[in-house]
């Protein structure tokens, strides 16, 4: 709503994302988590960017699976792996003008903040670098 004096947050509720510039739902219970906090400092007057990076994840059977970011169809024009999907241990990246939009890891631990800052960053990265797992994430960013 335009309403300066309704307030929404949760996983159902839908905001403007200053990283992506589109209104964003993300029906995930980190959502409903963390968007209260900034809803209630909403109410007290503060001016509040929600801008965490959205999250999911999911484990089935053998299969653990992160998702950082916001890549839907049409919004990317490439998309690099790292790591070997043969295995089903990989990392995938959803880029725009080389900027990381998404990162998705499975069965790949412990990348997940670095994905977010990737994103959160929205520099240009070189694919063929995010696609050498020997190459650290974070240098990525220097």
């Amino acid at each position: 709503t335009s309403d300066p004096h309704v307030f929404a947050a949760g996983d159902v509720a839908a905001f403007p994302h200053p990283l992506f510039g589109t209104r964003l739902r993300v029906e995930h219970w980190a959502n409903a988590l963390n968007g209260g906090p900034a809803a209630a400092r909403a109410m007290l007057g503060r001016e509040v960017a929600y801008d965490r990076v959205p999250y999911f994840f999911s484990d089935q059977y053998d299969l653990g699976m992160e998702y950082s970011g916001w890549a839907p169809p049409g919004a990317y024009d490439e998309v690099v792996i790292r790591g070997d999907a043969g295995k089903r241990e990989f990392v995938a990246f959803w880029l725009k003008d080389r900027r990381v939009l998404a990162g998705m890891n499975v069965n790949v631990w412990d990348v997940t903040p670095a994905i977010q800052n990737l994103v959160r960053a929205a520099a240009p990265v070189d694919a063929e670098a995010l696609s050498d797992p020997r190459v650290a994430l974070e240098s990525l960013l220097a």
